[in-house]
């Protein structure tokens, strides 16, 4: 079924004009919405630590960071963009109890809201716009006249003008010259986890330290693994980003697309795809949301203990060496 797509001739910044908007968190989507929606002739405030390396940043743009409290209390729109985590003891504590009659709680994922671990009341509308790209790329394209696509969602419409007021926040942030795809809280959520989970993340790292341990154990050298099986990723994607799996593949030798047909589906068969769907039935289930918030209770210890193994797997440590005779592609080491 197509998703209705509309543009900035579709709307306007008009349901925020003359009122405040606090953006919660100056990370990757939070400098971005709080700069395009005041360059959009909207009133933003800012809620971050001040001592932080964020919190700094806002005061170097103009912002006088506040505590989340006093930002709420202020606000006619709340834009969360803190982190899926600290979301939900932040919302007790601060923003449920500060929340104004008549405002609108926003979201830029739709984790929370749609895992019930923050639950509005019934007299706050409910939205969500989500930029699909880095929050970098949003202000970038905003500066240039440009934009990127965003998704909208109205969750609950308490006011009867939680729509516009989304409308306003999403063209505000320049998804209107893009685009703007109405959708649900439930289809934002459950897609881009199972995007990131199965192909985009967790899929793909899986495979390049799958392919570089194959390659590797057989005896090939260390260096020649990562350049097939890593460095050459950034080509092909920018080709599909650009094009698709069908430009990709006219842009390849006759060899590598031969290869293509011939060994992916060997590689990735009904076995994965049911492994896919059971991946995708955790998430709509809620278990894996389960798992995040668990684990993050008891502080990221699973978590954390990944991170470190991965950082350490040799793909990473010869990764490191070549990229630092590579310095056109800009090395950023962690």
């Amino acid at each position: 079924m197509a998703i209705e797509t509309l543009y900035d001739k579709d709307g306007s910044v008009n349901a925020l004009q003359g009122k405040t908007v606090a953006v919660l968190g100056y990370g990757s989507q939070g400098h971005a919405h709080a700069q395009n929606l005041r360059d959009s002739g909207i009133n933003v405030v800012v809620a971050n630590r001040h001592e932080s390396a964020n919190g700094k940043l806002a005061i170097e743009h103009g912002y006088d960071p506040l505590p989340v409290d006093e930002a709420v209390k202020q606000a006619d729109l709340v834009i969360m963009a803190l982190p899926d985590e600290v979301q939900p003891e932040v919302y007790t504590t601060s923003i449920g109890p500060n929340l104004q009659p008549g405002s609108a709680l926003g979201a830029t994922h739709g984790f929370n809201i749609h895992f019930k671990t923050i639950t509005p009341p019934d007299n706050t509308d409910v939205i969500m716009v989500a930029p699909k790209g880095p929050g970098h790329t949003v202000r970038s394209e905003f500066e240039r006249g440009g934009g990127v696509p965003c998704l909208l969602a109205v969750e609950q419409d308490a006011s009867g003008n939680a729509f516009d007021v989304a409308m306003a926040w999403a063209i505000g942030v320049g998804g209107g010259r893009a685009g703007i795809l109405k959708t649900t809280f439930k289809d934002e959520c459950e897609t881009d986890l199972f995007g990131e989970q199965s192909v985009l993340c967790g899929g793909l790292s899986a495979m390049i330290k799958a392919g570089f341990e194959v390659l590797t154990e057989a005896g090939y050298p260390p260096e020649l693994a990562y350049f097939e099986v890593c460095h050459e990723l950034k080509l092909i994607i920018q080709m599909i980003e650009q094009g698709g799996l069908n430009y990709m593949r006219h842009s390849i030798s006759n060899t590598a697309e031969f290869g293509d047909y011939y060994t992916g589906p060997k590689i990735i068969d009904s076995n994965t795809k049911d492994r896919m769907r059971k991946v995708l039935s955790d998430i709509q289930s809620g278990q894996f949301a389960k798992a995040f918030q668990e684990d993050y209770r008891e502080g990221f210890k699973w978590f954390a203990k990944q991170r470190e193994q991965d950082h350490n797997h040799p793909v990473e440590k010869i990764g490191k060496e070549l990229r630092g005779m590579m310095p056109w592609i800009h090395p950023v080491e962690i």
